[in-house]
């Protein structure tokens, strides 16, 4: 099969550019060690870098470059271009039971949960930040959103995932993480008791696409799994779920049912 010419190089490396410095978001990177990563020539990487910067792509920071303003600014417009985000935050405040809650929105993104925005309701810091990306079968606003698709994708994600051990109550195997969704289905919503962040419990539920061509989301909450009984996860959940309803488009959920 012959090899797909890139339409655009330069394009395609500058992209390159920002995923790498993404991926050691805490880190600046020297010229030289991204050239490195690229496989390109430093004098190459300089000019790349040069262009980057004078769009606010990324900044020159003492030890190398990283991230600019201008990539939070275009992670906020993607976000807002989804009505249940520029929904999102008077439907939790007007929740009771989630007011004091840490509570985000969360999309599909292949085999990841990627969180987009957060109602901090808590001092305390709890949940993902923003842009962090996690396995869809270890989070609960993953599995909420996997209860929401199709078997066969459902199977698709299973068998492409690897399943990495981040606490102890982690599920590792496809038939734990099936029975999850299952009762994900059930009940309406997921549940994650410490499977990804040890002593921090999830909740979420699935939020439909408003249109064909947004990506499935989940809205759900982190609570400390010291602070919930099974009576006060009732209660989480049935709000969970009147958030999640409040923020579902009523005509796209009446075409469904028909």
């Amino acid at each position: 099969m012959p090899d797909v010419k890139d339409p655009a190089p330069a394009v395609s490396r500058a992209l390159r550019v920002l995923t790498v410095l993404g991926a050691s978001p805490a880190q600046p990177m020297t010229l030289t060690t991204i050239a490195r990563e690229l496989g390109i020539a430093k004098s190459s990487t300089s000019n790349l870098c040069a262009a980057l910067e004078q769009g606010r792509m990324i900044r020159r920071v003492e030890g190398g470059y990283v991230l600019g303003m201008r990539t939070a600014e275009l992670g906020g417009q993607f976000a807002l271009q989804f009505h249940q985000i520029r929904e999102f935050f008077p439907v939790v405040e007007e929740e009771a039971e989630l007011a004091g809650e840490l509570v985000q929105i969360a999309a599909h993104d292949d085999l990841d949960t990627l969180y987009l925005v957060r109602y901090e309701g808590r001092e305390r810091r709890l949940g993902s930040p923003l842009g962090t990306r996690l396995p869809l079968v270890l989070t609960a606003t993953g599995l909420a959103m996997l209860s929401a698709m199709p078997e066969a994708a459902v199977e698709d994600v299973l068998a492409r995932t690897e399943i990495p051990a981040l606490t102890s109550r982690t599920s590792t195997s496809s038939a734990a993480i099936r029975a999850q969704i299952e009762q994900a289905r059930e009940r309406g919503v997921a549940i994650d008791e410490g499977a990804s962040t040890v002593g921090v419990t999830g909740i979420a539920a699935p939020l439909p696409p408003w249109h064909p061509a947004d990506p499935m989301l989940a809205v759900g909450t982190a609570i400390p799994s010291a602070e919930l009984d099974p009576a006060r996860i009732e209660t989480i959940s049935a709000a969970i779920l009147r958030v999640a309803a409040a923020l579902t488009n009523p005509l796209g959920a009446a075409s469904r049912r028909r």
